[in-house]
């Protein structure tokens, strides 16, 4: 289904619940809906980029975030890339903008890119002679309040009701020049223009002069100042590789910006570079905390850096996965990540954990790693396995909506295949390594001889 609204919303309700934000009747708003068996979202968009641009090459086409995480991710913003150019000299900073814009469609992967206020919205400007408005007994502010009512009615500025005696009920009233008669240039130049005084009736073309010109559409502020928005989107690259060169635009740029004007880069740039640094930082302090953890256990510093050992494998298989799938480190990769270091971790805990227990036994470094490596081999092998075929549906990324956590999928299947490969072979051998030098605790044994003699075998 497609539902289109195409120019301003007749109700102001119904524009503060619009996602676009229509500025004026060039403005137009599609809302497609796929059906339940569908391809991913982003290769419907791929098409229609090419299609609209060569069919209709004067009209500017970008999409909006339409999932809910890409609405949270961008802060309410249209677009994951913001660049503001803030100032009080519009002109000067549409100029600026106008550079911005150009310089960024040369970037690879930057899409949909558009400037958020348009400067050339059809405007008629009303010019008020005050010398000959005087003379026939009018003001400048009389002239005004008329054109006001005439095209947008009295309500808001001088509210009338109208009570009906016969049920009690207030009715409002706006006075308010049909638009059938206000059409044209002709028409608004016939606007009456009349007061209470004794001032006679005249028409706005008497008063006035009605000339065609442009302006500002929309005017946006960012803490009071007034800015202009160069938003755009990322296709077929990351939104890191789309920054770096964001960044690299806006610094060459900065050094030649007008008095008073200044370049900030919002949207979801922001919001990534916090995630991933809480991410990175997160799964930095998991590993170490869980290193302490261990030790306090083992009561050992050598056997929790044995555990570990095989999280650098854990982290090699989740860059191989993810890019032979050709999928991007984002928030679910990342959070997928910290998942297969903690499956691993307790992998290698199993095997560790059973060396020990070996050695303590009895058996030399090398009898209990190969103890350790064989009579664990199924209970990590049923973990590994019981994780990865529960995320291999999410890793396929099937269902509405699905490629949004297809990631955190891949890269818990990743990290743990090659984690459960280095759990069963790499640990062993580095348990064996390192122990090597170690002897079997030595174990004292008390018979009792004939005629009550005490004998100690060692």
């Amino acid at each position: 289904s497609v539902i289109d609204n195409i120019g301003i919303p007749y109700s102001g309700l119904n524009l503060s619940y619009s996602n676009s934000a229509p500025v004026g009747p060039g403005d137009a708003d599609v809302l497609v809906s796929l059906n339940s068996k569908h391809r991913p979202t982003i290769e419907y968009q791929r098409q229609l980029r090419d299609a609209l641009e060569q069919k209709f090459p004067g009209v500017t086409f970008w999409y909006l975030p339409t999932d809910i995480v890409s609405q949270i991710l961008n802060f309410g913003l249209p677009a994951p890339v913001d660049v503001q150019v803030i100032g009080n000299n519009q002109i000067a900073n549409r100029q600026v903008a106008d550079r911005i814009l150009d310089r960024l469609r040369q970037v690879p992967g930057a899409v949909d890119l558009h400037i958020q206020q348009p400067f050339d919205a059809p405007m008629l400007d009303i010019d008020v002679d005050r010398t000959k408005a005087q003379q026939v007994g009018y003001s400048q502010r009389d002239v005004a309040q008329n054109i006001l009512v005439a095209l947008s009615g009295s309500f808001q500025t001088t509210p009338t009701f109208f009570l009906n005696p016969e049920n009690g009920i207030s009715y409002n009233i706006a006075v308010q020049a049909p638009q059938y008669e206000t059409d044209s240039l002709q028409g608004l130049s016939n606007i009456p223009v009349a007061t209470s005084g004794t001032a006679e009736p005249q028409i706005l073309a008497n008063l006035a002069t009605v000339t065609r010109g442009t302006e500002q559409a929309t005017v946006t502020h960012y803490n009071i100042q007034p800015v202009v928005d160069v938003y755009g989107s990322v296709d077929r690259t990351d939104l890191a590789s789309v920054a770096t060169e964001v960044r690299r635009i806006v610094a060459e740029e900065e050094k030649n910006l007008p008095r008073g004007t200044q370049i900030s880069v919002r949207g979801q740039i922001l919001t990534m570079r916090s995630a991933y640094t809480g991410l990175a930082g997160g799964l930095i302090f998991a590993i170490g905390l869980v290193y302490l953890l261990i030790v306090v256990n083992f009561q050992s510093w050598k056997d929790p850096f044995i555990i570990i050992a095989a999280l650098p494998a854990a982290i090699a298989g989740i860059i191989w996965l993810l890019f032979l799938t050709g999928t991007h480190v984002s928030v679910p990769a990342l959070t997928g990540a910290i998942m297969a270091m903690g499956v691993a971790t307790a992998n290698s805990i199993l095997v560790v954990s059973f060396a020990k227990d070996q050695m303590i036994a009895g058996k030399t470094a090398l009898e209990a790693a190969l103890n350790a490596g064989f009579t664990r081999l199924r209970p990590v092998l049923m973990t590994a396995l019981a994780m990865i075929i529960g995320m291999f549906p999410m890793a396929l990324g099937l269902g509405e909506g699905g490629e949004q956590n297809a990631p955190l999928g891949r890269a818990v299947i990743g990290g743990l295949l090659f984690a459960t490969a280095a759990t069963l072979f790499f640990v062993p051998v580095f348990f064996m390594l390192l122990h090597r030098h170690e002897k079997a605790p030595e174990t004292a044994l008390r018979l009792d001889g004939p005629g009550g003699t005490e004998a100690t075998a060692e």
